[in-house]
């Protein structure tokens, strides 16, 4: 006899089990969506780097899903990205700088994401039609660089990366093109692909500086095939910067971000910027309270030859780029805009009241500076 087929109102959600850090745990689809929790995906070269590295309980966090992630508020674009999207996929927020979403993949996913909202997903916010971008920048001979990103660019075939250049490389007022990457920590092979070279020798024919910002959050993620591949880009002419995410219990103590900046700074790639983590829904739990975030600032300065001392501690705030600077002794967190749309802002001194715990602007009341 065969079994009465269950109505609308009998049928549930299916549900899965799923390993987090913390244990198993059954959720459903719609669960997992409605938390904003990102699917696990890594890739074995990492898996066995951070496993080997001796800093598996910290690094485990970057790519392992955690029962937190059900219980973290937030948005799902603290930046505004939306509100400075000018052509699909590809963002003008400031002037000099354009912003071209590649792909909404990568090779593994972070789990503190600030493009929840795209990554491991069919996003409409992803560029196709890389003439209609053209023609802006076209339009936009203020623009001095493009910053190629995602998702990650580096998942794309070569043969993709070189259909961009075809778009970028013809504006004589671009004059450096940027690609941000954590490939080199997640799959660093991948740059052994003679064709890549091929790619960054056409930037240089084009007179333009060719940019790779990696994305090293902690010494444990640099393998020895990054390092090898890093060491031969730069042979060709590539330049190097790093960004790294301050990550609560994955690298939030001076002694471990000063050993990834020297190790950056050892391999020619300049420390750029130490990002506050965003209030980003199902990621929130990685914010660190701003008064321990200047606390390692200085600690990771104090450890640092003056030499090494290039990176930024920066808030990416709706508002613009903001350099964290202190917390005086009247109170108040002093800020200054790194960047900002409005030109007569950037580099203005601001401060805020503070209040114990705070992690982002908004946590801070406006009063008088």
């Amino acid at each position: 006899m065969n079994a009465a087929r269950p109505t609308s109102s009998d049928r549930r959600p299916a549900s899965v089990v799923i390993n987090f850090i913390e244990g198993t745990r059954a959720v459903t689809a719609d669960e997992l969506e409605a938390h904003s929790v990102t699917r696990y995906r890594v890739t074995s070269s990492y898996r066995d780097q951070i496993i080997n590295s001796g800093y598996y309980d910290q690094l485990k966090f970057i790519v392992e899903p955690s029962f937190e992630e059900f219980e973290s508020p937030g948005n799902l674009d603290t930046s505004g990205e939306h509100d400075n999207t000018v052509v699909p996929g590809f963002q003008h927020k400031y002037a000099q700088t354009g912003l071209l979403l590649a792909t909404d993949h990568c090779a593994s996913y972070c789990r503190y994401c600030f493009r929840k909202r795209i990554v491991g997903k069919d996003s409409d916010e992803i560029a196709v039609d890389l003439g209609e971008i053209a023609r802006y920048i076209r339009g936009h001979p203020e623009m001095t660089n493009v910053l190629v990103s995602g998702g990650d660019p580096f998942v794309l075939s070569t043969r993709r990366l070189h259909e961009i250049l075809d778009h970028l490389l013809p504006f004589r007022h671009l004059n450096s093109i940027r690609f941000g990457t954590k490939m080199l920590a997640y799959a660093p092979k991948r740059f052994e692909d003679p064709d890549l070279m091929a790619l960054f020798q056409r930037i240089h024919e084009a007179r333009k500086a060719a940019v790779i910002v990696t994305h090293f959050d902690h010494i444990g993620e640099v393998s020895a095939d990054a390092e090898g591949s890093i060491r031969l880009l730069r042979a060709r002419g590539v330049l190097f910067l790093n960004q790294s995410v301050l990550l609560a219990k994955v690298n939030d103590d001076p002694e471990t971000l000063a050993a990834t900046f020297i190790k950056c700074h050892q391999m020619g790639i300049r420390p750029y910027y130490l990002f506050q983590g965003r209030p980003v829904k199902g990621a929130s739990h990685f914010q660190v309270p701003l008064r321990r975030g200047l606390e390692i600032a200085r600690g990771i300065n104090q450890r640092l030859s003056g030499i090494e001392k290039t990176f930024k501690y920066i808030m990416s705030h709706y508002t613009g780029k903001i350099e964290i600077l202190d917390l005086g002794a009247d109170g108040r967190v002093y800020m200054r805009y790194h960047q900002n749309k409005d030109p007569e802002k950037i580099g203005k001194i601001f401060s805020r009241p503070y209040l114990e715990g705070a992690c982002w602007l908004d946590d801070l009341p406006e009063g008088s500076d």
